[in-house]
């Protein structure tokens, strides 16, 4: 391995992708590892822990979402999901199984390689001096083992939600508009649609335990954001 490279591991079975890909991902400056099989795959994961893991669904010994599961009981590490596929639920499903973006066949290595940077600032490790848990009141999260829990007990919660929760925590007491929240925990060029924070900030309200109609955690500014409750903030 070379230094100072982070290592991708490129799960994919199809040569006409992985080969080019690879030289792609090693000109920009990362250490591309391949592997044909899931079986390969996990195997790799294990051994090289990647900085980041593109995962085709289909490959020859088995469906690639059984494999996000399985990286998923192990660790946080991001996963992009590379698909032939191009229907919502497709994509839908494995977001919701854990992967961080779902990119469809055909794709630019351009785009794919700009999408892994991108992944890579949302979910990278704090820089030196950087605090690495957060809390307010009950709350708390934290960043190098990516656990959170309230009043002790753990937050099952989807990576998008664990995202949520981390900028709006990092920021309680204070505004955090709908726009900074779509380019902190999706992309600055996502443009899906606005409903979209609106589900994921819901099932967070619904995990941490706040009533709708009169949030004790995440507080609505109607039309321009949501707050985090501070500590100085009523029980």
């Amino acid at each position: 391995m070379s230094v100072g490279r982070r290592t991708i591991l490129l799960i994919e079975d199809e040569q006409a992708i992985s080969e080019p890909l690879a030289a792609a991902l090693l000109r920009e400056g990362f250490e591309p590892v391949v592997a044909g099989t899931a079986a390969e795959g996990m195997a790799q994961f294990r051994n090289r822990s990647p900085a980041v893991v593109l995962l085709d669904v289909m490959l020859p010994d088995g469906d690639g979402r059984d494999l996000l599961r399985e990286i998923r009981a192990e660790s946080r590490t991001p996963v992009l999901m590379l698909t032939a596929r191009g229907e919502e639920l497709d994509r839908v499903l494995g977001l919701e199984l854990g992967a961080d973006d779902y990119v469809t066949k055909p794709f630019s290595a351009a785009e794919l390689i700009a999408r892994i940077r991108a992944v890579l600032r949302r979910t990278g490790e704090p820089p030196a001096g950087e605090v690495s848990v957060l809390e307010s009141g009950d709350v708390r999260v934290d960043l190098d083992t990516h656990q959170a829990t309230r009043a002790g007990e753990p937050l099952d919660l989807t990576v998008k939600e664990f995202e949520l929760l981390r900028v709006l925590l990092s920021r309680a007491g204070k505004l955090v508009r709908r726009e900074e929240l779509v380019r902190e925990v999706w992309d600055e060029n996502w443009f899906g649609s606005s409903k979209t924070l609106d589900v994921h900030v819901s099932a967070l309200r619904r995990k941490l335990g706040d009533d709708p109609a009169d949030p004790r955690h995440i507080h609505t500014i109607r039309g321009v954001g949501f707050r985090f409750a501070g500590p100085d903030d009523p029980a």
